[in-house]
């Protein structure tokens, strides 16, 4: 059972997280100050409450004959709370808030020397009230303003750490596709030194290890395809000495097989070490297909829909339609069909279709198929093409056709080969030339 999964960028997680904590810390601080703020204004109504209080106390009991209290103050007032009363039991003077709104009543009282209480309450100015409510809406805005700019921020940061993570995830790409020259760490740049470094790092030293992996390889692979080039040979002269037969005849064709094979190690080797360079000749491209193909295989059919020029490597692109024609009359079913469109050959059968891994990973060597294209070959013709196709700067890409789309008897669709010539052809080191703008 597969799991929902929320997929986002590095930046915006930074910049919620950013965002979060800073919504969080004011919050905390904004509860701080108004409760701080509301303490201190109900301290000092408190203090001026029981100001006015001593005040009046000083005047009921100077005056003679006593008369009623002033300043608002009341004697013995019945709705004095009862926690105020506990706090004058002990003969003291003693002031309590009542109610937890905007405005409580601030109450002060004090005992007389006859047992009475003089009290006085009021609720709190209205000054106080606005100034706290002032004070609440100035958090307000100062904490959505944090949020806002610790988002802001968070973007800014989290958008130079993706930029690099993408940068590098790029160049990494680059060099799963077969381009080892490319450095992660070049590709990541920038002055300031991070994780994403430390990962570029890593990566470009895996480079170098499967690079090294794979030349050791390579030579290994050269050097016995090398080695066995004399004595397969030399099996081959002796085949042709032995009487005539069956035996014979089985005998020499495994030999043959055998010296197809060493061939065809040696020229992926000299095609993996990336040092075979073009021998560039200008040709009309449908004119040489068609006399090709038709020299290897009369029953092709040959369509040229537009003429083109092209400067390619004859041998190489002779060696490609060879491989792709032999690929076809192996796996597929006839007819065999080649087009030719401008720069664009196209080779197509009307047999089962390419495999799946093979549309999918491209052409690997030693693997000849599924069981419904199953052969005889060594799965070297396809990686021998795709090798060639790259010496001369060209794209070869492998696809199905849509089933039904064939006249064949029993076919479903057949497989398509397309091998699209570049319009540049490489120079002597195997790079393109820039096209020059001319105004």
């Amino acid at each position: 059972m597969r799991r929902l999964a929320l997929r986002t960028g590095v930046r915006w997680k930074i910049s919620i997280a950013i965002a979060a904590v800073g919504a969080l810390i004011a919050f905390a601080l904004s509860l701080v100050v108004h409760n701080a703020a509301r303490v201190s204004m109900l301290e000092t109504s408190r203090d001026l409450q029981m100001s006015r209080l001593v005040f009046a106390q000083r005047i009921y009991e100077t005056t003679k004959p006593r008369t009623e209290p002033k300043l608002g103050s009341k004697l013995n007032d019945p709705e004095l709370p009862r926690q105020l009363r506990d706090l004058l039991a002990d003969g003291r003077r003693a002031t309590y808030v009542q109610g937890d709104g905007p405005a409580p009543d601030i109450w002060a009282a004090v005992p007389l020397s006859n047992g009475d209480v003089l009290s006085l309450h009021s609720p709190v100015p209205n000054r106080s009230a606005d100034i706290m409510e002032d004070l609440d809406r100035a958090l307000v805005i100062g904490s959505v303003s944090v949020v806002f700019v610790g988002c802001a921020l968070g973007v800014l940061i989290g958008g130079q750490l993706s930029r690099r993570l993408r940068k590098a995830a790029a160049a990494a790409g680059k060099v799963a596709e077969g381009n080892t020259d490319v450095r992660v760490r070049k590709a990541v740049g920038g002055v300031v030194r991070d994780e994403t470094d430390e990962l570029a790092r890593a990566v470009d030293a895996l480079t170098d290890a499967l690079n090294e992996r794979i030349e050791a390889e390579r030579r290994v692979t050269a050097d016995i395809a090398h080695e066995l080039r004399t004595p397969v040979t030399g099996l081959l002269t002796a085949a042709e000495l032995l009487p005539p037969g069956r035996p014979t005849e089985l005998v020499r064709d495994r030999a043959r097989a055998m010296r197809t094979l060493v061939e065809d190690v040696l020229e992926v080797a000299r095609l993996d070490s990336a040092s075979e360079r073009a021998e560039l000749q200008e040709i009309a491209l449908g004119e040489f297909v068609a006399r090709r193909v038709t020299v290897l295989d009369p029953d092709v059919r040959i369509n040229v829909v537009h003429e083109s020029w092209v400067n390619t490597d004859p041998r190489r692109l002779e060696r490609i339609l060879l491989n792709l024609l032999t690929n076809a009359a192996k796996y597929g079913k006839p007819p065999i069909e080649v087009t030719v469109e401008g720069r664009v050959v196209r080779i197509r059968d009307h047999g089962p279709g390419f495999p799946e891994a093979l549309l999918r990973e491209g052409p690997s060597r030693f693997r000849t198929g599924a069981s419904d294209r199953a052969g005889t070959g060594h799965g070297l013709g396809l990686t021998i093409a795709a090798g060639q196709a790259r010496v001369l700067g060209a794209r070869l890409t492998f696809r199905n056709a849509a089933p039904g789309a064939t006249e064949a008897p029993g076919g479903t669709g057949g497989a398509i080969a397309v091998l699209w010539l570049p319009e540049h052809a490489p120079t002597n080191t195997g790079s393109f030339p820039m096209p020059t703008r001319l105004d």
